[in-house]
């Protein structure tokens, strides 16, 4: 091993410091990694960035849009339908600090996910976070499945996360960073009967999520999904009693999680700290994937 005097260290520092920018990954300097400050007491923060969490009006959207606003990021929430509960969502991320605002997006429509996108970028000029939670089921058994619930849920849940990721990507790419999380299922690992169509979008979703990591990564931006388990929903809540509790025997953990436990989740891939996780998908499931 070579002999390397003390007073070299510096200036081989400096040379690693180079070197680590010249590759595409981010030196720990103030204003680096989409305005992270970089000091020990800033991880986990999201301060000045802004995230665009399509269907954030509720449930787990609306853990998700609350947690990146409690993070510090400005929220852009694309909802379909209901505007007052996207509004509510609004109110309660903007009493945690930052700015929010809704945007109406059918993210079935291509016209309408890039609007969503064109607009969060015009109000705050950059782009660092999308969020893919938009999703809808039309459940019951292959053979009785219309064709066109077949069809209403992957241009939901699948066309509407690649359309948005598109349009994301684009100002990702010229500022050379970005975060990408998208919400599968454990359906989309594993399948469920009566949900041929979910499932085929969910795991959709995992396949658009490997492949478009491939693709960015060189550019400082990464690309991950969330495959959530059981989670206590309006959804969920529908269940009876006896199938929750035959549900909840599948799980290691013995209960169903709750819309935070995704959000947290999010949260924790969308931080600059975690840029060199890319083209995962994350359980979030109590074990039931095990």
């Amino acid at each position: 091993m070579a002999n390397v005097h003390l007073d070299e260290i510096p200036e081989k520092v400096s040379r690693l410091n180079g070197q680590t920018a010249a590759n595409g990954r981010q030196e720990c300097q103030p204003g680096s990694a989409g305005g992270q400050d970089c000091q020990p007491d800033s991880f986990g923060s999201l301060k000045g960035q802004t995230a665009v969490v399509t269907g954030g009006g509720r449930g787990i959207g609306r853990a998700i849009c609350l947690e990146l606003a409690r993070a510090g990021a400005h929220v852009v929430i694309g909802y379909g339908h209901n505007r007052q509960e996207a509004e509510e969502t609004a109110d309660a991320c903007r009493r945690l600090g930052p700015e929010a605002q809704i945007v109406e997006a059918d993210v079935s429509e291509l016209s309408s996910s890039k609007k969503l996108i064109d607009e969060a970028y015009k109000a705050y000029g950059r782009l660092d976070i999308l969020v893919n939670n938009a999703g809808i089921t039309k459940d019951t058994l292959a053979l009785a499945m219309h064709m066109e619930d077949f069809d209403r849920v992957l241009k939901v849940n699948l066309y509407g996360a690649f359309y948005c990721a598109q349009a994301a990507a684009k100002y990702m790419l010229r500022a050379r960073y970005g975060r990408i999380i998208s919400i599968s299922s454990i359906v989309g690992l594993h399948g469920n009967a009566g949900q041929t169509n979910y499932a085929a979008s969910k795991a959709g979703i995992i396949g658009m999520t490997k492949s478009l990591a491939k693709e960015l990564a060189s550019r400082n931006i990464t690309v991950n999904a969330i495959a959530p388990g059981m989670i206590d929903t309006k959804m969920t809540g529908a269940m009876s009693g006896v199938a929750r509790t035959a549900m909840e025997a599948q799980i290691p953990a013995g209960y169903a999680g709750r819309p935070e436990d995704v959000a947290a989740a999010v949260r924790f891939l969308a931080l600059p700290q975690a840029g060199y996780i890319t083209g995962q998908v994350l359980g979030v499931d109590g074990g039931m994937g095990t």
